[in-house]
Order: C-alpha cells, then structure tokens, then sequence
C-alpha cells in the first residue's frame, strides 16, 4: 500500500449492498481523504514491480553499471508505470459490475465506490499520454513499442479477455512487451534465448493466475470471469507443463550458448541453471497448491523462490560482470 494513504474501512470495502431486486446498489458517498486514497490504489501500485522488466536487458548485456543506460532504463520504468496504471483505470471501469461480484475484486476502488467513473477516465488519459510522451522522447523503438503495449492491452480490455487461448497470450504478451521495451529505450540488442525465456516464463505466469482463479472461485469462476467457464483444470495444467518445460531447455540453452561465447568463467552461467531451476520448481509447487491468483506477491514474498533468485543473480552478476 502506498504511503500516507490509509487503509479502507471494513464499510468502505464492503461489498455494494443489495437493492432488493438482486442487483447491488450503489455504495454510500465516500470522505475527501478515502477517495484520494481509492486514487492512489486505483493506480495498483503493488503492480509496479512487474515493470522491472525493462531492466533485464539492460542487466543480461552486463550494462548495470552504465548510469547513462540505467537511467533510460528507469524512464522506461517510469512510462511502464503510467501507461499500465492508465489502462487498469479503463479495465477497472470497464468491469466494475463483474468486480463487484468477486470476493476480492469487489474492493477495488471503482467498484467500492470510492473513485468516481468519469474522474477515473481523465486520470487514465493523462496517464497515457504523459507515458507515450515520455517514450517517444527516450527513443522512437521505444515509444512504439510502449504504443503497442496499450494497443494490446486495450484490446484485451475490449475483446481478448473474453477469447480462450488468446486471452492468455495477450497478458504474456505485455509482459515480453516490458523486456523488449528494456531494450528500445536503451538501444541493446535482445538475443533469441533471452525473449523465448521471457516469453514462455511469462506464459507460465499467466497460466498459473488462470488456473489458481479456477481452483479459489469454484463454481462461480464463469459468472465472475467468462473465461473461466472455457477453461478446465487438466487443460491449465497442460499448458503449465509446456511453458515450464520451454522455460527452463530455453535458459539451459542459453547458459551454454552464454558460456560457449564466454572468454573465462563459462562455468558460472553453466552452474546458473540450478537455482533458476529451483526457482521454477517452487513456482510450480505454490501453483499446484492453487496459490498463483496474485503473481506479483508470490515472488516477492515466498521465501525459497526469493532465496533461489537470490543466489541465482549472484552467480548470473559473477557470469556477467567478472573482471
């Protein structure tokens, strides 16, 4: 939660109350300061952090160290940040009737009440376009590329989410958009093996969110989210068996090739392979478990996949940035 804004109020966050012909009525007006914080958490900045992505490229080509590349890296950052809050402004408006049917998504801030829908579209406009602005001045690749990834996710937010298949490739999508936005705005190169990775890591990611959906919304998965009614476990798990397979020949692949092209110390992106291995092991386990709903809190708060990760950047920054 951001800071300064305070939490919400049981009452505040309850679900709309009932207007006596099955349908929920409208929440009571919200107080000045829980509106200015419905504001901020409309923005989802828990979400942020999956905008780090545009710091891998920067990072896998050894150029951490390079203030001038980390600081066009951190303006992708920024505009990442923007855009995607801007577009879960539009999502959020789009289905709050549906939200306030779901036993978490009922508390987001529009379908709570607490932000009003017309505000809520100038923010998202300005969010936007101030992103695309800050794109386009850091590089043209990189504001068509930040240009696409509103394209996509406005298309998801209008028809993709509800087309099977295409409604999981869309979200992997946007993230392989913020690794490839790493390397627009800093002008590296991306190899093969670092986007296949990214991309099939990401489905992996998607997959799992679907599938734990599935598994804690039962037999109102379908109302809550239409998808869902497509999908059936055994299916959700095949696709979570191919992307993990991908994921992790594609990074041994690419460890070698790493190593194979390094001068000396080869064997360090050789060794990398077994905490990233680890990692995605773990990964697995909390999906299997049904606990992938949130992603983004499940890699930043599990402790073997932040232990794993952890000893895996230290062997990858060894790999990389030996003298």
């Amino acid at each position: 939660m951001a800071r300064g804004v305070r939490p919400l109020s049981a009452e505040q966050t309850a679900a709309p109350a009932d207007d006596g012909q099955g349908r929920p009525s409208e929440p009571r007006r919200p107080s000045a300061a829980s509106r200015l914080g419905g504001f901020v958490l409309a923005l989802r900045p828990r979400q942020w952090p999956k905008n780090a992505l545009v710091f891998a490229a920067p990072i896998a080509a050894g150029d951490a160290t390079n203030a001038h590349i980390m600081g066009l890296a951190c303006a992708a950052f920024v505009a990442f940040c923007m855009a995607a809050s801007g577009t879960y402004l539009v999502n959020d408006i789009r289905d709050v009737e549906s939200d306030r049917l779901h036993p978490v998504k009922r508390n987001r801030p529009i379908a709570a009440g607490l932000v009003p829908v017309g505000p809520a579209y100038v923010l998202a406009v300005v969010l936007v376009v101030g992103a695309l602005v800050i794109a386009f001045l850091t590089s043209r690749d990189f504001g068509i590329t930040l240009f696409a990834y509103l394209a996509l996710t406005t298309c998801y937010t209008l028809w993709l989410k509800r087309m099977p298949i295409l409604d999981i490739i869309a979200v992997a999508a946007g993230f392989v958009l913020r690794a490839i936005g790493g390397a627009t705005s800093t002008g590296l190169p991306i190899s093969e093996w670092f986007f296949i990775v990214t991309s099939f890591g990401a489905l992996l990611v998607v997959v799992g969110k679907r599938e734990s959906e599935l598994h804690s919304l039962g037999e109102r998965a379908g109302e809550v989210r239409p998808i869902l009614a497509v999908y059936t476990p055994e299916f959700l798990r095949y696709l979570r068996a191919v992307a993990t397979g991908v994921v992790l020949v594609a990074y041994c692949l690419w460890a070698f090739d790493s190593a194979a092209r390094s001068a000396d110390g080869a064997v360090w992106f050789q060794i990398s392979i077994v905490p990233f291995t680890a990692a995605i092991f773990q990964y697995g386990l909390v999906l299997e478990r049904g606990g992938g709903e949130h992603p983004e809190v499940v890699l930043t708060t599990d402790r073997a996949i932040l232990v794993s990760a952890a000893v895996w950047a230290v062997i990858y920054a060894v790999a990389v940035y030996r003298t």
